[in-house]
């Protein structure tokens, strides 16, 4: 069985539950932080790609980021199963065709600019899809970015909020990507709350009982939905 490739773009931003389900599946990673100049390795080498979060936009021309797409384009020729999250999400649409512009509004934590908790709503395509697989339709989700895809006409829209529509998008079979962050531990939660500036401008006390009130529900969601992304890879 072939390890899978997980790709860090900040160092604080970690793959959390991932981790756990990765361990009780028994299944080997290999960890790359291209936060610390560390070559994108080639995914054809691995069983599926998992690209994380970070505070770089896909439009970057930087090195990193030029490599970075480069590679995820040959992960969708290669027919490699991919899950992005938040940049993960915006970097694979990006190598697939489709844009990265600016949201509306930025989304931080756990509540929109309406004061209501942030909502992930599946479409039509999303209830019926493998991703979603002993989930509900709907579910409060943990935002963090200033940006938004427009997927091409042959991209698919699994999930949608209110002040960013397109909050999930398959981009090929098997290429998933995923703007809300549903990997957080209680761990990570903590030290994003305490280091992440645009997080140190919300209402933190609201954001910390928030989480606390749905907690278990976040944990469910978030493992379950990488089992079956596991699943549809073939492990």
């Amino acid at each position: 069985m072939k390890k899978i490739l997980i790709i860090k773009n900040e160092s604080g931003e970690g793959a959390g539950l991932l981790n756990d389900v990765l361990n009780e599946l028994h299944i080997n990673t290999d960890i790359v932080d291209l936060n610390q100049g560390i070559d994108f390795p080639s995914p054809l080498d691995y069983g599926a790609l998992v690209v994380l979060g970070g505070p770089d936009s896909a439009n970057d021309r930087s090195e990193k980021m030029i490599q970075e797409i480069a590679r995820i384009q040959e992960a969708i020729k290669g027919k490699i199963p991919y899950l992005g999250i938040c940049l993960g999400l915006q970097t694979l649409v990006k190598a697939g065709g489709g844009q990265v512009v600016k949201n509306p509004v930025k989304e931080t934590g756990f509540r929109g600019t309406d004061h209501q908790l942030f909502t992930i709503k599946l479409t039509e395509a999303g209830k019926n899809d493998p991703l979603f697989e002993d989930l509900g339709n709907n579910f409060p989700v943990f935002q963090l970015h200033g940006e938004t895809v427009e997927p091409t006409p042959e991209m698919t829209v699994l999930g949608e909020g209110t002040f960013c529509k397109n909050q999930i998008v398959k981009v090929t079979e098997k290429s998933y990507g995923i703007q809300c962050h549903f990997e957080l531990t209680r761990e990570m939660f903590v030290q994003w709350m305490d280091e992440v500036d645009d997080l140190k401008k919300i209402d933190q006390e609201e954001c910390v009982a928030d989480f606390c009130s749905f907690y278990d529900d976040y944990i469910h969601t978030g493992k379950q939905l990488f089992r079956n992304f596991i699943k549809i890879a073939g492990y």
